[in-house]
């Protein structure tokens, strides 16, 4: 199987259970709140450990208790973390999140360590970068070292992956040339291409939306759409929406980074862009029916049962 490195953001997560999200100067009273190994890097290492992956993790914590607690869960999951920077002058990122009764939620990142991870990291580590095949990037870490690494990936001719979370401001044109595969949501979507009121259930509209990306250089977009399915535009697979699958959401926090990693796991097994897609559907479709972010991730096990389950169901 090919390597894959997640170069990005490991956070611990404060969830706190809430009946809904607080309005602009409302206090709200919740009696639970967890500790959840979490991050969009760190969640998408962990999927795609738990998914059988030869998979490591390249990023930055504190030298603290929140640290380990990362540290150890990625390593449960079968991640590489050798690579794992501490810093003893900054504490580990956390992230606070608000699920509410519907499943939803906010969240507010404290970048911490996070934000400390350098180009001159990425040089240090450059044996990962030409070892992996795949490479996994998200937008919690500085964005100058998110382009400088992506570029470099991309020079040693790796498959490049960008979850484009969060948007910035400004988002960098140039790392768009460095990316094979775009996975934004319906909301980054948006925000990416600047299109007001962006009909995601017209296949006309989410065209127009893929060609502006592609003429800033990207190849295949592939955008997560919740109860709207898959939309994807591929070099080799074409243009097509794959369904959404039918559950009962309870939490949605790792579901796009499960998502991205399940993605990445089946492009490593040799799979075209649209058999990972709807691998990918099923492991985030399995992820939102449990509260957490890497504590609601399957294992390939999990996953291969719930899809022979949905073959023989249907």
């Amino acid at each position: 199987m090919k390597k894959i490195l997640v170069i990005g953001s490991l956070n611990l997560d404060m969830v706190v259970a809430v009946d809904h999200t607080p309005a602009v100067g409302e206090t709200i009273i919740s009696d639970k709140m967890n500790l959840v190994p979490g991050g969009k890097g760190a969640n998408q290492a962990y999927a795609a450990g738990r998914l059988g992956a030869d998979v490591a993790m390249l990023g930055a914590v504190g030298d603290d208790s929140y640290g380990n607690i990362l540290t150890e869960s990625l390593k449960s999951a079968g991640v590489n973390v050798s690579p794992l920077i501490r810093r003893k002058e900054e504490s580990t990122g956390i992230a606070l999140i608000t699920v509410n009764s519907d499943g939803d939620n906010s969240i507010v990142v404290v970048s911490g360590a996070n934000k400390t991870l350098s180009c001159e990291d990425i040089d240090r580590h450059m044996a990962l970068l030409q070892e992996a095949d795949i490479i996994l990037f998200q937008l919690e870490i500085p964005l100058e070292t998110v382009c400088y690494a992506a570029k470099k990936a991309k020079a040693l001719g790796k498959t490049v992956i960008l979850d484009p979370a969060p948007v910035p401001k400004v988002f960098p044109e140039e790392l768009y040339h460095y990316v094979d595969i775009l996975k934004p949501n319906e909301t980054e979507l948006q925000m990416l291409t600047k299109l007001d009121n962006l009909e995601t259930d017209n296949e006309a509209a989410l065209s127009k939306a893929a060609d502006l990306l592609k003429e800033k250089g990207v190849k295949n977009i592939l955008v997560t759409l919740g109860e709207k399915g898959v939309y994807l535009n591929a070099e080799d697979t074409g243009v097509c929406r794959i369904p959404a699958i039918k559950v009962e959401a309870v939490d949605t926090t790792a579901a796009g980074d499960s998502f991205t990693a399940a993605l990445a796991v089946m492009l490593a097994q040799g799979k075209n862009l649209k058999e990972a897609a709807v691998f990918a559907n099923h492991v985030s479709a399995i992820a939102v029916t449990r509260k957490g972010a890497q504590s609601s991730i399957p294992s390939l096990e999990e996953v291969t049962k719930y899809m022979q389950s949905s073959i023989l169901n249907n």
